[in-house]
């Protein structure tokens, strides 16, 4: 009976305990009031700006955005009022090789691809957000590429 107690018990908290991690939710009201996002690239780096129109700052903070199997956190642009941005880093194609390790320094490591919550297409990225201090998710969809000006 001792053994039927601690099988159950022990079935009964992996249960509880997996039913608690996945309780993801994809929001489908936008937290705030996005314009068109856009990504820019370089031969080593994606920057994805998201432009926002208005946000509830007192409620809503943006955290971070997965974009491409890659996660970058969230930060306001300096220059654009309204527009936050994300780096990610896809490495450089062009290695730098040399006999004195000073020269190699030089080269980026690219981010490692992180499991993303939801499945997502190439052109539609996923907001990380915080309302009233809980994480929640937003897709965002129809990202085009724009040259660098």
């Amino acid at each position: 009976m001792k053994y039927f107690y601690l099988v159950f018990s022990t079935v009964l908290a992996a249960v509880l305990l997996n039913s608690c991690a996945s309780n993801k939710e994809l929001q489908e009201g936008s937290p705030a009031q996005f314009d068109q996002s856009y990504f820019t690239s370089t031969s080593n780096s994606l920057q994805l700006f998201i432009p926002v129109k208005a946000i509830q700052a007192n409620r809503i903070s943006l955290d971070s955005v997965y974009f491409r199997g890659m996660k970058s956190a969230l930060q306001q642009d300096p220059e654009n009022t309204g527009v936050y941005t994300a780096q990610f880093n896809t490495g450089n194609k062009e290695l730098i090789m040399s006999s004195d390790p000073a020269e190699e320094y030089a080269n980026k490591v690219p981010q490692m691809p992180v499991k993303v919550p939801f499945e997502l297409k190439s052109d539609e990225a996923l907001v990380v957000f915080k309302e009233n201090n809980k994480k929640k998710y937003y897709r965002i969809t129809g990202i085009k590429e724009r040259s660098k000006e």
